[in-house]
């Protein structure tokens, strides 16, 4: 499937099993050790939080899988973290597989963070200081009252603006960003 010689995934088997990831028994198979296996799930992990920001946040529409591959090289775990966060503590990708829930730090949202409308936590205010969409959506949610600076709040009932109610779809309120405040 990936075009690899036996004799190149032989020596890459083996050296994964000389870092104590792999188990491997000639000509009988290979399997990942706990540790392998953690390392794994944190890779498929950072990954799911990478398509979710390129589709759902940010809109990219190129090959979202081979991007998040090469990107998730260069997240640590304070920024996987931090993604986590301002994604809602997301479960699945945007094609509905699971991301790996190993060493989440679920932490209280603080006063000044940047967050999506849907990971707004209940009963807190906000300021909405970005719209990561089209010019003409973002004008018709302008006409609408929700635009850069509009003043909401996130209720049990959902997001209100300027006392009205608004009804707006889970992809758009991750492309609606607002600035909490005082909790």
């Amino acid at each position: 499937m990936m075009d690899v010689s036996p004799a190149s995934t032989t020596e890459m088997i083996q050296r994964l099993a000389g870092r104590d990831l792999v188990t491997h028994i000639p000509y009988k198979g290979c399997r990942l050790t706990p540790e392998g296996f953690q390392r794994a799930a944190r890779i498929k992990r950072r990954e799911g939080l990478i398509e979710i920001l390129l589709t759902e946040v940010i809109g990219f529409t190129g090959d979202v899988s081979e991007a998040a591959c090469k990107m998730e090289h260069a997240i640590d775990k304070e920024l996987e973290a931090a993604l986590d966060k301002m994604l809602g503590y997301p479960e699945r990708t945007p094609s509905g597989e699971r991301i790996p829930l190993i060493e989440r730090r679920v932490e209280p949202i603080r006063s000044e963070s940047l967050l999506p409308l849907s990971a707004l936590p209940i009963g807190s205010s906000a300021t909405v200081e970005m719209l990561v969409m089209e010019a003409t959506d973002a004008r018709t949610l302008e006409v609408a009252g929700l635009g850069i600076g509009a003043e909401i709040q996130s209720t049990d009932d959902g997001i209100v603006c300027n006392g009205s109610l608004l009804e707006i779809s889970k992809p758009l309120s991750l492309r609606i960003l607002a600035r909490t405040k005082d909790m």
